[in-house]
């Protein structure tokens, strides 16, 4: 089973050489510590910065630059700071290439729930909505299950939609699936975890074609 980490680094495997990625809040911001040194790679942050590095060293942290989470962050040779609007125009134009985004539900055709608890103060949906309306590739995220034990990849989503239809992938800490459509396809699963126990913990259709390998991380 993979921890925050652990999917950070698994999903770091999906960045290529030259790719535009968007970082969302939460386990996604850790990516960029694990991206292979071998590759380049522009990380872009919603409140307006285009070349974030790895997070700083305890000491090193400079509290002018962070992410749109409010987290100290490095910036890389070459890196540019601009307002909301032209950070904005990047996303809303298509020019970011891969958006690695949090959630709390995944539906089997790929909506996605990531902004809003009924009941719980929030202050709006922010930039998830124009990330998700304009990223051809989304990758998700996410435990796969809640502190309750139940399953967060569903037939359905139950709380509001932050987007419809968008989501192409999700790792979580059982495994890698790819959402097609016709449910959710098992591509990997986690280090020591079985096909049996993700059968369990996915709620919205699964399929499991042949051996499913176990992941390298």
């Amino acid at each position: 089973m993979l921890d925050k980490i652990g999917i950070a680094k698994r999903i770091a495997r999906e960045v290529k050489d030259g790719y535009y990625v968007n970082l969302g809040i939460g386990i996604p911001t850790l990516v960029a510590n694990y991206v292979n040194d071998d590759i380049s790679v522009e990380f872009q942050s919603e409140n307006g910065v285009l070349g974030m590095g790895p997070f700083p060293y305890e000491g090193e942290e400079d509290a002018d630059i962070i992410n749109a989470g409010k987290q100290t962050i490095t910036t890389l040779p070459g890196a540019s700071f601009f307002d909301s609007a032209t950070s904005f125009g990047m996303i809303r134009g298509k020019h970011v290439d891969l958006t690695i985004l949090g959630a709390m539900e995944v539906a089997e055709n790929g909506d996605i729930a990531n902004w809003k608890i009924p009941g719980k103060m929030v202050k709006g949906m922010g930039g998830a909505m124009d990330l998700v309306a304009s990223a051809e590739n989304i990758i998700v995220a996410m435990m796969h299950t809640n502190k309750a034990g139940e399953s967060k990849l569903l037939k359905k989503c139950s709380l509001p939609l932050t987007g419809v239809g968008c989501v192409k992938k999700v790792v979580t800490n059982l495994g890698v699936l790819e959402v097609t459509s016709k449910g959710f396809q098992l591509l990997e699963r986690a280090p020591g975890v079985t096909v049996d126990t993700i059968k369990k913990a996915t709620e919205g259709t699964l399929i499991v074609e042949g051996d499913i390998p176990e992941m390298t991380v």
